[in-house]
C-alpha cells in the first residue's frame, strides 16, 4: 500500500490496535479519546460505481466539505485499492477505498465502570450512561470493551446483551465463546428475566401493569412508535412487544418505577412508558412536551479552524479552549483540531434515567446496586429492594 504522509512519526491505527490507558482524558466531567491516526475501510457499492472519488465522498459523507475531499485525494489520505489517485478518478464496484484520518471521537461521561463479579468464565460491570457497549459509529476506544481492555486488560469479552449508550446499568459479559453460545441458547429459548428501573414523570398507578403493543422503530428518525391494533383486521407493522410494570415508590412528581420487558426491542421500555402516559422524566426523545429538555448547545469543538488553507499550521491555531489537549499533535488536515472532541458535539448530554438492575437465567441471577437518582424525597408506597 502507498503510504499516507504524514511523516514517519504517525501511526496508522486499525482495529488491531487495543485500547491503551494512556488514550483517555479526564476532564469536568467527561471522559475523552485522544485523538488518533486511523484508516477507515470500506468497499464501493453498486450505487456508488460509476461517481468520480470526490464526487462519491461529497455525496455520501456530508460531514466534511468537497474542498476536504479534494486535498484528502491529492495528499494521499483517501486511496483506492492502495494507491493514491486523481481527484476525477472513477471508482468501481467493490475496490476498497481507504480514509485516513485524524479520528476525534465523542466524550462520555466520566463514571467509573464498576466490575460486579469476575467470574472464571463470566464478568458483569456496572455501565455509565452515555457509554456504548461496543464500538460502533463514532465511537471505538471509548466504548465499554474498550475502557474494561485499556484498564482492567480484560479481553476478548463476549457482550451476553446490549444497553442503549444512554441507559446505565447491570451488563453482562461471557469471557469464552462456548460460554457466550450458552447464554445465546438461553435467549433465544426465552429463559431469561430482565429487570430495570426508570425514573416517570406523574404518579404511576399502583398494582402491575401490562403493556402488549407492537414497537415500530425507524431507523432513520431514531425512535420507535407504538402501534396498536384499529380493530379493522389489519395488523399492525410493528414487532410485538410485552413489558410489565410495577411501581416502587413515588413523591407525587415522580415515580420509580421497576420494568420487566418480555421481549427486546428497541426503545421498548421508553416507548412503552410513554404509550401508559408516564414517560421517563428526562427522555428527550419521548417527553409528552412537559418536560424542558437537555440542551443542544454545540460545544466549543464547533469554533474549530477550517483547515483547508494550506497555511495553517499548528502555530496559527491560537490559544487553547477548555477541551483542547497538549497531549497531541495538532493536524492541519483534520477538520476537528485542535479539540478534543469532534465538531458539534453537543456537551451537555445527561444519561438516561432508565438503569438495568438484573438478569436472571434457568441457575444463575446477577444484580447491579440502584443508581442516585432512584431514591425520591418524601416517597410514599415505597418498595424498593436493595
Amino acid at each position: 500500500m502507498a503510504a499516507p504522509p504524514g511523516g514517519a512519526g504517525i501511526v496508522w491505527q486499525t482495529p488491531a490496535n487495543p485500547p491503551e490507558a494512556h488514550d483517555y482524558v479526564i476532564r469536568n466531567g467527561r471522559r475523552y479519546v485522544r485523538p488518533y491516526y486511523f484508516e477507515f475501510i470500506s468497499h464501493v457499492k453498486n450505487r456508488w460505481a460509476g461517481k468520480t472519488i470526490v464526487d462519491l465522498f461529497t455525496d455520501e459523507f456530508k460531514g466534511r466539505s468537497r474542498e476536504y475531499y479534494v486535498r484528502a485525494v491529492k495528499c494521499g489520505r483517501l486511496q483506492v485499492d492502495g494507491q493514491i489517485v486523481h481527484t476525477d478518478y472513477i471508482v468501481k464496484s467493490s475496490q476498497k477505498i481507504s480514509h485516513f484520518l485524524h479520528r476525534h471521537e465523542p466524550p462520555v461521561l466520566a463514571g467509573d465502570i464498576t466490575i460486579l463479579q469476575n467470574e472464571v468464565d463470566v464478568v458483569t460491570i456496572c455501565k455509565p450512561a452515555s457509554v456504548p457497549v461496543h464500538p460502533c459509529g463514532q465511537y471505538r476506544k471509548n466504548t465499554v470493551v474498550g475502557i474494561l481492555q485499556a484498564e482492567y486488560g480484560l479481553t476478548p469479552l463476549f457482550p451476553v446483551h446490549r444497553l442503549d449508550r444512554l441507559v446505565s446499568g447491570l451488563l453482562i459479559f461471557a469471557k469464552n465463546a462456548d460460554r457466550a453460545e450458552c447464554f445465546r441458547q438461553q435467549i433465544e429459548a426465552g429463559l431469561l428475566q430482565k429487570e430495570y428501573v426508570a425514573k416517570v414523570v406523574g404518579v404511576f398507578p399502583d398494582g402491575e401493569q401490562t403493556v402488549d403493543a407492537n414497537v415500530n422503530f425507524n431507523a432513520r428518525e431514531g425512535r420507535s412508535t407504538v402501534e396498536v391494533s384499529d380493530g379493522s383486521g389489519k395488523e399492525p407493522n410493528g414487532k410485538q412487544a410485552l413489558t410489565r410494570f410495577q411501581r416502587i415508590c413515588t413523591n407525587g412528581t415522580h415515580s420509580i418505577v421497576l420494568c420487566k420487558p418480555v421481549t427486546g426491542r428497541t426503545h421498548q421500555i421508553r416507548v412503552h412508558l410513554k404509550h401508559t402516559g408516564y414517560p421517563i422524566a428526562n427522555d428527550e426523545l419521548y417527553l409528552l412536551g412537559n418536560f424542558c429538555p437537555r440542551s443542544t448547545k454545540g460545544t466549543s469543538a464547533s469554533t474549530a479552524i477550517t483547515p483547508l488553507d494550506p497555511d495553517n499550521s499548528a502555530a496559527d491555531h491560537g490559544s487553547k479552549d477548555a477541551e483542547t489537549d497538549e497531549g497531541f499533535d495538532i493536524d492541519p488536515m483534520c477538520t476537528n483540531c485542535p479539540n478534543l472532541a469532534p465538531v458539534g458535539y453537543d456537551g451537555d448530554e445527561e444519561g438516561l434515567w432508565l438503569h438495568c438492575v438484573r438478569y436472571t437465567g434457568p441457575d444463575w441471577s446477577y444484580e447491579c446496586p440502584y443508581p442516585d437518582w432512584a431514591i425520591l424525597d418524601s416517597v410514599s408506597t415505597k418498595k424498593m429492594k436493595t
